[in-house]
This record gives structure tokens, C-alpha cells and sequence, in this order.
């Protein structure tokens, strides 16, 4: 047995020992992704987190994944391998920027990305992903929200949603995806792959989105190329979507888009990481009080308008 595998080994039978789950989030290492008893997008690390019945919740994602889980867990012990990892998109909404749009645009709900701070999420209506912002937008029944913090998400919105949406901050952005932007090694790709698909996260610029086949979230990537007919595939996203989908659906060819489209946050976390997390029980992500109760309403209300369980408009 490889050192590797050894150590994976390992880290099952403390996460065993210690009645822990361990979420992985796409982005994460493929390392990490095979220790995992859940591999997920944001929406769906969102759900499961309600779902579990173990008292410890180890996080492999970035610091505003960890603090939802604990959010919507405050009975349980949410651990994070590398607290430091956090998401550049994220640090670019602080609440006062949220709290200034709401005096300039009075009476206008307040949707923001899951990739936010909980100071952020605590002035919100409702909180959406990168799976469900159409949803949450029909749902709502609102010609004209607030959105933040992601400009291509918010070009997104207006397209394929159809909606008016005024943005907070003006040009947030994902650093990993802006770089698929005119790229030509993309076009290239296609060229060289004429009959594969391309499927590209909302993310990306909108000139890149209005090419693709697909615009949707990891978890709707992973979902639309298990059940396409085609065999071949160019992923525009981070690249260890890239590493779980050929894993898991090895008879298909998955090309990134580009290779160095690597968010360095997420590969933060190592094995070495999730070994000391569970041996020590650290470190532990919790959320004030005032702050959690706030940003849980709308982290909540996401998963009510998402799963039809609330239809009343804002």
C-alpha cells in the first residue's frame, strides 16, 4: 500500500472512530474527494448538512461552505482541516456595501450568492447558488432584486433568467473563472473537439456562457454528462471538476477547458490536514449567535423556495 492510500485508510477509520461525515466540495483535490462520504456542489453540501445524523461534520471546501454547515448544524461540530481557506469572491461584499445598496434602492429584495461572508448572508432575503438562481428568482415573483456578489452570475441572471438585477459590488468576480474569458485555447479546444460538448459555469463571462451547451453549477455538470449521449466533454470550471467527473464516468472523455484554472484556496486542504483535524478535533467553525440566527433565515428560505415548499413573494 502507497503512502497515499494508506493515509486515506487512515482518515476512514478516525472519521469512523469519531462518528464524523466528511464533505468535499468539487474543487477539492481528488484525494480528498475519494476520503469523502460526500462529494457535492453548494446546494447540495447545503442540503445534506441538514440531512446527517453524525454529531461531526468535517469541511473540505472554503470557510463560507464550513460556516453554512454550522449554521444550519448548531447542534454539531462542524471542523475544518485549513480555517484559512477562504473565497476571494466572498471578502468583496462586506455588509456595509449590502446595507448602502439597500438605502439607495429601497423596498428591493436582496438575493446574495452562497460564496459570502455570514455578516453578508445576515442582510439578506434569501440566499441562492449557482444551481438555483432562477428559481429562487421565479419564486420570489420580484421584476428587479438586489444581487451580489458576482458579476457574471448577476449577466446570468438577466439573460437566461430574465430578470432586472442591479449589482453589489459593481464587478465581483470569481478569480478562477474571469480567466476563461476570450481565451483562445478554448476556441482551440473546440475546434480540435468538434462534436464535444462544452459546459461552463455561470461564473465565466457572459460572452463565454452564450457559447456554451450547458451554463450550470458543478452538480448540474456532473448530472447533464451522465445522461448526455455524447462522449466527449470541454468543462469550464475549476479543474478537479474535471478530475471527478473522469473518475466517476471513466467510459467519457472530460477535457478542462483550461488547465490552470485552479483556485488555490480549495487545495488549502491536504490529507496530512484531514488526518490532524479528526486525530485533534480542530479546528472548530462556529458563527456569533446574532449573526448565525440572521443568516440562517436566509440560508433557510433558499431551501424552502428551492425544494416549493414556500411560494409567497418577498
Amino acid at each position: 500500500m502507497g503512502a497515499k492510500a494508506k493515509l486515506q485508510q487512515e482518515i476512514r477509520q478516525l472519521a469512523q472512530q469519531k462518528n464524523a461525515i466528511i464533505f468535499a466540495h468539487n474543487y477539492q483535490p481528488p484525494e480528498i474527494q475519494e476520503v469523502a462520504d460526500y462529494i457535492g456542489d453548494s446546494f447540495g453540501l447545503c442540503q445534506k448538512a441538514q440531512q446527517i445524523e453524525t454529531k461531526v461534520i468535517l469541511f473540505c471546501g472554503v470557510r463560507f461552505m464550513a460556516e453554512t454547515a454550522a449554521i444550519l448544524n448548531p447542534d454539531k461540530r462542524v471542523l475544518m482541516p485549513e480555517p484559512s481557506a477562504r473565497c476571494p469572491m466572498a471578502a468583496q461584499l462586506p455588509a456595509k456595501l449590502i446595507q448602502e445598496a439597500k438605502t439607495k434602492h429601497p423596498g428591493l429584495p436582496v438575493i446574495l450568492y452562497i460564496n459570502t461572508t455570514v455578516e453578508a448572508k445576515a442582510e439578506a432575503d434569501v440566499i441562492c447558488t449557482s444551481s438555483n438562481l432562477c428559481t429562487i428568482l421565479d419564486r420570489l415573483k420580484q421584476d428587479r432584486v438586489l444581487f451580489g456578489p458576482d458579476g457574471n452570475m448577476a449577466e446570468y441572471a438577466r439573460h437566461i433568467c430574465g430578470y432586472d438585477v442591479v449589482p453589489i459590488p459593481d464587478h465581483g468576480f470569481c478569480h478562477v473563472h474571469v480567466t476563461f474569458s476570450f481565451d483562445p485555447q478554448i476556441m482551440e479546444l473546440q475546434r480540435e473537439y468538434p462534436k464535444a460538448k462544452l459546459l461552463v459555469h455561470p461564473e465565466c463571462d457572459w460572452d463565454l456562457q452564450s457559447r456554451a451547451d450547458l451554463i450550470g453549477s458543478t452538480g448540474q455538470m456532473l448530472e447533464y454528462a451522465r445522461k448526455s449521449s455524447a462522449s466527449t466533454f470541454i468543462i469550464a470550471t475549476e479543474v478537479d471538476l474535471t478530475s471527478r467527473l473522469q473518475r466517476e464516468l471513466p467510459q467519457k472523455t472530460f477535457i478542462p477547458a483550461l488547465k490552470y484554472a485552479i483556485c488555490k484556496a480549495m487545495k488549502k486542504i491536504t490529507l496530512e490536514k484531514v488526518k490532524t483535524s479528526l486525530l485533534h478535533d480542530q479546528f472548530h467553525i462556529t458563527v456569533p449567535e446574532s449573526i448565525a440566527k440572521r443568516a440562517k433565515t436566509a440560508i433557510q428560505r433558499m431551501i424552502n423556495l428551492t425544494t416549493s415548499t414556500e411560494t409567497n413573494s418577498a
